[in-house]
């Protein structure tokens, strides 16, 4: 059975891969992170239905003991040339990863043949290869594909076979404890609930579903690009409509927006967020008004001196070394927008930007994202192939990529070890930077118009601004037409400056073209989370602030690894939260931590 459900979870996830890669979104992630704007087309011959032991001899292969790919290798961070540590070039890539893991799967040997991509196109359809992987940009015209594969995967995920098998051992669970391995009760109750939730929705609904943001994500791209909130306008009503339904099907006792935040943080309301956003706001604003009439600003030139490309590439290496990321798992790709993903238990995929005028952006891009995939590498390798592998909620994740960004690498004992990284590749910049001189620096606050620009500061105001326009969009107090000023209004209110135009103004995320309505509190919270952690781990013993100072992370990684990483999706948020700091989830600390770290930094 325990093989079933294996196979089950591996056809479910490489289908979902590859039908919701259109609609990943940003800070995160599949639990995703912040993802880039691309998505990958995928085609292959079917795979025979057989448990992993026995595929290799049942799969028939273009050559045998094979799995022949095509792909065209100029489309990062899915499939290009990256360098290594020795600067020699290696196909890598997201698309490279998934081929890895379905070979591996099917007890093969991979072999990727580079081409352009007209070449893999004519391979695949001259059956001379197993499998083509090339990256494509988001178009309507792929929506009716897009949408195909979606309900291939909502059909393998809710069929009879699948759900009688879930429900017969969930009723042996019950029948007196015939089920006594804990992972496989975990596995039951965790698949259970993906299957409930999902099977609550018809799959042609599925389809269309994914279609709709397919299309969606397209019309924004060009509308962002052309400051035209209009033409995206009519897909925002279309998607709160649908996600409404959706909502009232999975279940219609709830509040629709309820329901949806339930689904990227198991147990949220928005009575609960709003009880939580009432005590950030009433530290938060105070603090920042303050900054702004009495603070002064560092003097920060450097921060925009010219670090060229080439060492930026090699100093991302020594700042993934830095943390503790395992280099041997993990690829590091390199484009537009940061984001991590990862394709199995043991596999990390990490993409962050380069800006030779803001090396600062990507350096703590690159500790943001080792975050994300330490969380992932840590998970139970038992765990692998089940519904139990990866993160278990968008403000976990979240919770462990902004403690290495902001607790540790923002703090005053990280700049000893950070600064040596950034003298060592760039000294001609930071040769005459100082540890107080960083520490001011990074930690600037001052209000901004983009989201993922902002300071730990201010950062949760501009999760509030989105929180608001998603509330009265679900309970019918606004449409689309109105979200340009009611953004403008809450920007204005919230952080005190104007927006100049809808491209920095509301247009400036992708998740609502996805449909991540719900999404957006996670990012708070998990930054919230971060805060309980640290009296937690000195109760234990970790010395933190030392672990910093020396940069042997090590300590720090063994404890997160215990309380929340190995646990996978076994455990919700709450329960882990409970288990980890000894009490419920309490924004107190979190309040206290910016009062004091910014109170002594701008001398208030």
């Amino acid at each position: 059975m325990k093989k079933f459900l294996a196979w089950l979870l591996a056809c479910v996830m490489l289908l979902s891969l590859a039908a919701c890669a259109s609609t990943a979104t940003t800070d995160a992630p599949a639990q995703t992170t912040e993802a880039a704007d691309t998505t990958t087309e995928t085609a292959a011959e079917p795979a025979a239905d057989t448990a992993d032991e026995t595929a290799a001899a049942e799969v028939s292969t273009v050559v045998p003991g094979k799995l022949t790919v095509a792909t065209s290798p100029d489309f990062a961070p899915y499939e290009f040339y990256a360098l290594d540590e020795n600067n020699d070039p290696q196909l890598a890539g997201f698309d490279v990863a998934l081929a890895q893991y379905v070979a591996d799967y099917l007890g093969l040997e991979l072999d990727i043949i580079p081409m352009d991509f007209d070449g893999v196109l004519n391979e695949l359809a001259t059956g001379n290869v197993d499998l083509g992987m090339a990256g494509l940009s988001p178009d309507p015209a792929r929506a009716d594909a897009m949408g195909t594969l979606a309900g291939e995967h909502h059909k393998l995920l809710t069929s009879e076979k699948s759900v009688e098998l879930v429900r017969s051992l969930a009723r042996e669970t019950v029948a007196g404890g015939k089920i006594d391995d804990p992972q496989l009760l975990d596995e039951i109750r965790v698949l259970g609930r993906d299957q409930r939730e999902a099977s609550a929705i018809p799959t042609e609904e599925a389809e269309a579903w994914t279609r709709l943001t397919c299309e969606a994500d397209a019309v924004w791209r060009k509308a962002k690009a052309a400051n035209d909130w209009a033409s995206f306008e009519t897909y925002v009503d279309r998607i709160v409509a649908q996600l409404k339904h959706q909502a009232e099907l999975m279940d219609p006792k709830r509040d629709p927006y309820d329901v949806w935040l339930d689904q990227y943080e198991r147990g949220l309301s928005a009575k609960s967020f709003d009880a939580f956003c009432d005590e950030v706001k009433a530290t938060v604003v105070p603090l920042v008004h303050a900054i702004g009439e009495r603070g002064q600003q560092p003097a920060a030139d450097f921060l925009h001196a010219h670090v060229p490309e080439a060492a930026q590439r090699a100093m991302s290496f020594d700042l993934m070394k830095l943390v503790g990321l395992d280099l041997d798992d993990t690829t590091l790709a390199f484009t537009e927008h940061p984001f991590s993903e990862g394709f199995a238990v043991g596999d990390a995929r990490i993409a962050t930007h380069i800006y030779e005028d803001d090396c600062i952006s990507n350096v703590y891009s690159i500790i943001h994202e080792a975050g994300h995939a330490m969380y992932e590498l840590g998970v139970n390798p038992a765990y692998a192939r089940t519904c139990l592998e990866g993160g278990t909620s968008m403000g976990i994740h979240e919770s462990q990529s902004r403690f290495f960004e902001n607790t540790v690498g923002r703090s005053r004992a990280f700049m000893g070890p950070l600064l040596e990284v950034l003298r060592r590749h760039a000294p001609e910049v930071y040769g005459s930077v100082d540890e107080d001189t960083l520490y001011r620096a990074v930690n600037i606050a001052q209000p901004s118009l983009v989201r993922t620009e902002a300071d730990e500061l201010t950062y949760p105001l501009h999760i509030m601004v989105r929180y608001q326009i998603e509330r009265m969009l679900f309970a019918g107090e606004a449409a689309a037409k109105d979200i340009p000023a009611l953004w403008n209004r809450f920007m204005d209110e919230y952080l005190g400056i104007p927006v100049p135009d809808d491209t920095h103004g509301c247009l400036q995320d992708t998740h609502w073209s996805g449909g991540s309505f719900g999404y957006f509190p996670t990012y708070a919270l998990g930054s919230a989370y971060d805060a309980m952690f640290v009296p937690a781990m000195c109760r234990d013993g970790v010395d933190l602030t030392g672990a910093c100072a020396s940069g042997d992370l090590a300590p720090v990684r063994a404890w997160l690894g215990e309380h929340i990483w190995q646990w996978g999706r076994a455990k919700d948020a709450p329960e882990l939260i409970k288990g980890a700091c000894g009490m419920d989830f309490d924004a107190r600390y979190y309040c206290s931590y910016l009062q004091d770290k910014f109170t002594t930094l701008y001398q208030l």
